[in-house]
């Protein structure tokens, strides 16, 4: 738990009014109100951007299939945000917040919901801007925007959506073409969590504020990347779902390929939300199809015991891929990819490997080159970390190298406690309109065009054991170089 000074009452805290500035009060409808995602991640990052004054003020209307009334909602809305609530809040601001929650059943129709905005607005003065946060699956995407349509909630407001965005080319544009009919691709926001977090967005800074790295940032002194992400946990509770998408179409077009795009694009014009789309899609353009060749798929032993799951079922719980960026930064440098279920450790890591120089001044058995190249290192957990590795001499007579580090931590700062949850950033993105660390119309079309080659002629997944690193082909994916996971040395504790 952090406890921010700030919250303790609801008008004071240094600096809180300022950072509400961006954005005017807001009515928040929450499609999938009852479902995990908002249980776990929407209602207790309202709850800390509500009462931290980070956001305006905010009415929030729940809305899902089931049939509760709004003090039922309540109690289950206290009850998560009082299990995953990743801030304290003081008891009095809790209660105001929950009480200011009201619910409307979907099976009410679009009547009702557009009275329970009404009243709300009406508490704002009737004119607030509205943001309607879509947790639901993809099959009831398009039910909800006909809903909002017949509603008359599609003026004045933003739509936040979830993931997958399609399965494929043909599904996106189908799917882009029928929300553009209701909504302007600006006021559409497509999240990936993963670009919310602070790491992530620590990237574009380190790149872009240091004369020292931007221009050793090429084909030139990069020898290769890797966008490293092993989960620990199984598909649990999520079988059906993996059943009809894998892990490539759950995990790699929707965040890892983001990431690489946060890696590898030149410098934006200026750091707006415009400037950095557009140099996200130059990447994306950049990119060369997918070789299935140089994919691995993988399916951990027991999963076609899951419930749900076919006997004969070929979904990957696990992919490592090798992909290309052809343009003058990157021609030449290959960035691999590798993401899976029930793995030895969950991380969250980005590996630059530079060129090793030329050896032939030390002598046999220095240790030069012995614990591979040069890595810069970004640790994409919560708490931020970054690592460069580098050869140094080891104390005493001769001349005998050893691995050495330089490593950074958000604890180090002070301002751990300023972090923003992934969710809390995007959703106070979307309320000041702000679509920087959001993916475009464009953009996930042509990643799916970029995946077309993979997908219509997947390699079969081979099976690998539960809390291992995936299947052994992955070695040969990436040989004559190493994967960066299991680290040799492990992150150095806070002192």
């Amino acid at each position: 738990m952090v406890t921010l000074g700030f919250v303790t009452d609801a008008g004071k805290g240094q600096g809180a009014n300022q950072q509400t500035n961006g954005a005017a009060p807001h009515v928040i409808v929450m499609f999938g109100a009852t479902g995990d995602l908002a249980r776990r991640k929407l209602l207790p990052g309202l709850l800390h951007l509500s009462c931290s004054q980070l956001a305006p003020e905010l009415r929030i209307i729940g809305t899902s299939l089931d049939e509760l009334d709004s003090e039922t909602f309540r109690k289950q809305a206290q009850k998560a945000c009082s299990e995953f609530a990743h801030h304290e809040v003081s008891e009095e601001l809790a209660e105001q917040f929950i009480a200011n929650l009201t619910f409307v059943s979907q099976q009410d129709g679009p009547e009702a919901l557009a009275r329970a905005v009404a009243e709300q607005r009406e508490v704002l003065g009737g004119q607030a801007p509205l943001l309607h946060y879509l947790s639901v699956p993809p099959s009831a995407v398009m039910p909800v925007m006909d809903m909002l349509q017949k509603a008359d909630l599609v003026e004045n407001s933003r739509v936040i959506m979830e993931k997958p965005f399609g399965v494929d080319l043909a599904s996106a544009r189908k799917l882009n073409e029928a929300i553009h009919e209701r909504f302007e691709e600006e006021q559409i926001f497509r999240i990936d969590h993963f670009l919310g977090k602070e790491a992530a967005q620590n990237i574009l800074a380190f790149r872009f504020a240091n004369g020292l790295f931007e221009p050793i940032w090429n084909r030139n002194f990069i020898d290769h990347i890797q966008i490293d992400v092993p989960e620990r946990l199984t598909v649990e509770t999520r079988a059906k779902f993996y059943e009809s998408v894998g892990a490539f179409k759950d995990m790699v077009v929707t965040h890892l390929f983001q990431i690489l795009a946060f890696v590898a694009m030149e410098p934006p014009t200026e750091l707006a939300s415009a400037a950095i789309s557009d140099e996200k899609n130059k990447v994306f353009r950049s990119m060369r199809p997918l070789d299935p060749n140089h994919v691995v798929r993988g399916q951990y032993r027991g999963y076609r015991d899951e419930p749900g799951v076919s006997e004969e079922s070929d979904a990957e719980t696990f992919i490592a891929l090798r992909c290309e960026i052809d343009n003058w930064r990157w021609a030449g440098v290959p960035f691999f990819l590798r993401t899976g279920k029930g793995l030895a450790e969950g991380q969250r890591i980005i590996s630059i490997a530079f060129h090793e120089p030329p050896r032939s001044m030390f002598p046999p058995g220095s240790g030069v080159g012995s614990k591979g190249p040069d890595h810069l290192t970004f640790d994409l957990a919560d708490v931020s970390k970054m690592s460069l590795s580098f050869y140094g001499k080891r104390p005493g007579p001769g001349m005998k190298l050893d691995k050495l580090s330089l490593q950074f931590t958000m604890e180090e700062t002070g301002h751990a406690g300023d972090v923003l949850e992934a969710y809390e950033r995007l959703i106070l993105d979307a309320m000041r309109g702000d679509r920087t660390l959001y993916n475009t119309a464009e953009g996930i079309e042509r990643l799916w065009e970029v995946s077309a080659p993979l997908l219509e002629d997947p390699p079969p997944a081979r099976t690998y054991d539960l809390d291992s690193w995936g299947p052994n082909a992955v070695h040969p994916l990436i040989a004559p170089r190493a994967w960066r996971l299991p680290f040799e040395r492990g992150w150095r504790g806070k002192k």
